[in-house]
């Protein structure tokens, strides 16, 4: 393979037209050309098993009908519009109506319960929620909280508040007229997970998608190729799912599987298979699983996979080596956030991935790696990522969000100068690929060390006991902090002796690494925290271990949001 990456970054050129629509650029255009129209938008498949397939013709006129009725709703330009779905037919159908009126898509996960509901369509002055059965009881609770809420469209849901799907789209016509939008108006309001504070919605342009497709075409191994289909586990409703799957997919008039239910390795497998996907996105959280689970899944299964993008964490050498070895297939891993998403990530057939790196900026990207100061550090120093406004020629980048609804002052401190810090710290190598070392706040001193969780966090995983793991310092009198590790044990460990496992582990780290990265303490525990994006609440052990420190806490609260 000859590395091309130079020549690409160097030669990539920013082409943004002054008026932009993502509905008319992901569905309608394929809709109105008479090859296209019927090409397949969506292969769905609900938890019962039952199966759906939807046309950019059949997509185009539905959306039609929906943007008629939230007209008639009155629906303006600019307006808040909550979409409280899960991966079916419908939550396409939203965007495509929401983004042709010109109004706002605010996405709700339906796993939301009515506080984390209240607290975000509150924030964002929402007027409508279209939501189904599995989310009725949150949205309805939130009701009179929510004064501005006063149009509902339900799915499934028998409410005499509510407006049934079906009656409100079978009253309206199936041709409509987009709104003109230029390239910078508000397109979507995604919320921040909260992995660090309180959800802040980071307003994005509907130019954005534009922004985000150098990384996703380089990520997916150029897509795309004929044939080809995409699927990923992740919500829609959160950045990962929405930009990094569903609407890049459509942008290019290709397929995209989407799915209900609970994952689980097999089902994953399964719908690989059966509905041929070439391409997906999966957190290394779910390929963890799935290695540990189905560890040959040729044997199993006849797969058509050519390409796989990880985000979220880093994959590590284990994961990676498998994904090679019984797939294989070399996983680009993607390093982006909500703010400003596909930074930095691999392209291994253009150029070459190396196990445990995030990679390089993608093109069009003015990435660095600064300090407190906001100036460049030093080759192999850590510093925070960090995009500017503009691209290397000049340019101003398509992907940066607009700022965080009614927060200027958040949104100025996001910024030092031309640059916009994303919190997250890495080191670059001589080569220029980065290499991830933690939230800002992930990263702790012991004994006068410094120490970031995920390279001993890959060494524990590598051992058969562990299926996940998470490191977070525990204050100690001493030393400021020692290391200490929240493991999931592997089915086949659970019911073995805990003392002679912890010091295999322990043993097993200090062999690998420097022997102030051994975890002093382990504590082994059913499932970790997790947002929904797949990431894993490090904040949440650490202030555990804070507060049993202190004496205000002892065991991890129930729910995680």
């Amino acid at each position: 393979m000859v590395d091309q990456y130079q020549s690409l970054y160097e030669s990539f050129r920013w082409l943004v037209p002054a008026n932009f629509n993502i509905a008319e650029q992901c569905c309608h255009r394929w809709a109105n050309s008479s090859a296209d129209a019927r090409r397949i938008a969506l292969f769905f498949e609900n938890e019962q098993g039952g199966r759906e397939v939807w046309t950019y013709e059949r997509l185009a006129a539905t959306a039609n009908q929906l943007a008629n009725g939230l007209i008639r709703m009155g629906v303006k330009p600019g307006d808040r519009v909550a979409v409280v779905l899960g991966q079916r037919p419908e939550t396409v159908v939203a965007h495509m109506a929401i983004y042709s009126v010109g109004a706002v898509v605010l996405p709700l996960s339906s796993l939301f319960g009515p506080e984390a509901l209240e607290q975000r369509m509150r924030d964002a002055q929402v007027r409508v929620a279209i939501f189904d059965g599995l989310a009725a009881k949150s949205v309805l609770t939130t009701l009179s909280r929510c004064p501005l809420l006063k149009q509902l469209i339900g799915i499934d849901v028998e409410d005499h508040r509510v407006m049934h799907w079906r009656t409100m789209l079978i009253r309206q016509p199936n041709t409509f007229k987009a709104v003109t939008t230029k390239a910078s108006d508000p397109a979507i309001l995604l919320y921040t997970s909260g992995t660090t504070g309180a959800p802040k919605g980071a307003l994005l342009p509907h130019s954005v998608l534009l922004g985000n497709l150098p990384g996703f075409v380089a990520s997916q191994n150029w897509f795309p190729q004929p044939g080809d289909v995409f699927w990923s586990p992740a919500d829609w409703a959160w950045t990962g799912g929405l930009m990094d799957a569903l609407l890049p997919t459509l942008y290019f008039g290709q397929s995209i599987v989407g799915t209900q239910g609970r994952f689980t390795p097999e089902r994953a497998f399964e719908i690989l298979e059966r509905y041929r996907v070439t391409n997906t996105f999966l957190f290394p959280t779910a390929l963890k699983l799935m290695m540990k689970e189905v560890p040959e899944p040729s044997a199993k299964y006849k797969l058509s996979l050519r390409c796989i993008m990880s985000a979220g964490e880093s994959v590590g050498e284990t994961v990676f080596s498998w994904c090679q070895q019984s797939l294989g297939i070399t996983p680009n891993e993607m390093f982006g956030q909500t703010e400003m998403n596909y930074l930095v990530g691999n392209s291994h057939l253009k150029w070459p991935a190396r196990a445990g790196s995030m990679g390089k900026p993608y093109p069009g990207h003015q990435v660095g790696i600064i300090d407190e100061a906001g100036q460049p550090v030093k080759t192999g120093e850590i510093g925070e990522i960090a995009l500017n406004r503009l691209d290397i020629h000049g340019s101003p980048d398509p992907i940066l969000f607009l700022g965080y609804w009614n927060q200027a002052e958040s949104t100025a401190a996001k910024f030092t100068n031309d640059w916009c810090r994303t919190g997250d710290l890495a080191r670059a190598d001589a080569d220029g690929y980065y290499w991830y070392e933690g939230r800002a706040d992930d990263v702790f001193k012991s004994s006068g060390y410094r120490i970031g969780p995920g390279e001993i966090e890959n060494c524990l995983l590598d051992h058969p006991a562990v299926a996940n793991v998470a490191v977070v310092p525990k204050p100690d009198e001493t030393r400021g902090a020692v290391v200490k590790a929240f493991v999931v044990l592997t089915p086949d460990y659970s019911k073995r002796d805990q003392t002679s496992i912890t010091e295999a582990l322990q043993e097993h780290v200090k062999l690998r690494l420097a022997s102030y990265e051994y975890p002093k303490e382990i504590e082994f525990i059913e499932s970790l925290p997790m947002t929904t994006t797949g990431k894993i609440q490090r904040r949440v052990l650490r202030l555990l271990e804070v507060g049993r420190a202190n004496g205000t806490a002892r065991h991890l609260p129930q729910k995680n949001k």
